[in-house]
């Protein structure tokens, strides 16, 4: 069985003196140890994550990764830094990585490979535009992107792996993918993995749902079959909330 898994995508949001008391927060927060908890912070918050997140069931990660492990890349974050700081997740391939920085699937690929060489969780994303939606073409733009990004990793590590379904024009937007239609295209990238991985692989692999998730509509979506977690911006922002999602079950 797979363990749900809800992590906080924090944005470009929290100063480290915000941080600091929104961390100290979820510190003493009662959540549900069956459900995996984390945040992922921005990278000048990530000192602050480890040490109040410290002896703690919710785990830190980053926003974005360079694949090098080290050399004349100004401005970027390796792998090596974020083991060395006892991160957990990479999120790698946000739409607004790819949309507002140009990132193409040929990098998103080396990040993600770059991760599990390093032991890292990649929370690999991938989504379709609204007009992407509206033309029908949403599952051939999240199968393109699914088969770039995952090229050559293997069956033993896709498995490390999460993938969150982020549809763009429901991201910080308010509106929500129905539930069967966040669950139809959960359980489509599902089938993908199996034809790429394996069908053993595939039920192994968690995937979450991204997109306005709030504590008003977290229990209907993790209900579907195909959705496994959900990766969450605004709501994960207040401490009341993010308890609320992880607690769905409660």
């Amino acid at each position: 069985m797979r363990k749900p898994v809800i992590v906080g995508n924090w944005k470009m949001n929290m100063t480290v003196s915000e941080a600091e008391k929104l961390l100290e927060e979820i510190k003493n927060l009662d959540l549900d140890e069956n459900v995996e908890a984390g945040v992922c912070t921005p990278a000048i918050d990530l000192v602050i994550a480890k040490e109040k997140l410290a002896g703690t069931n919710v785990a830190f990660g980053a926003q974005n990764m360079y694949y090098e492990e080290s050399g004349a890349y100004t401005g970027e974050i390796s792998p090596l830094m974020l083991i060395d700081i006892g991160a957990r997740y990479v999120i790698l391939g946000h739409s607004e990585r790819r949309e507002y920085f140009k990132e193409c699937d040929c990098l998103i690929n080396k990040k993600v490979k770059s991760a599990l060489a390093h032991d890292l969780v990649p929370i690999l994303c991938c989504g379709e535009t609204l007009e992407e939606r509206e033309a029908n073409e949403h599952e051939v733009k999240v199968k393109s992107q699914i088969e770039k990004d995952l090229k050559d990793v293997s069956a033993e590590d896709i498995e490390k792996v999460i993938i969150a379904y982020e549809p763009i024009w429901a991201i910080g937007t308010g509106k929500t993918a129905s539930s069967d239609d966040a669950d139809a295209m959960c359980g489509y990238i599902r089938s993908l993995i199996a034809d790429m991985f394996g069908k053993e692989a595939s039920e192994k692999v968690r995937i979450q749902y991204g997109g306005s998730v709030k504590p008003n509509n977290v229990v209907e979506l993790m209900a579907k079959e195909n959705i496994d977690g959900a990766l969450v911006g605004g709501a994960s922002l207040k401490a009341s909330d993010f308890a609320a999602l992880v607690n769905f079950a409660k």
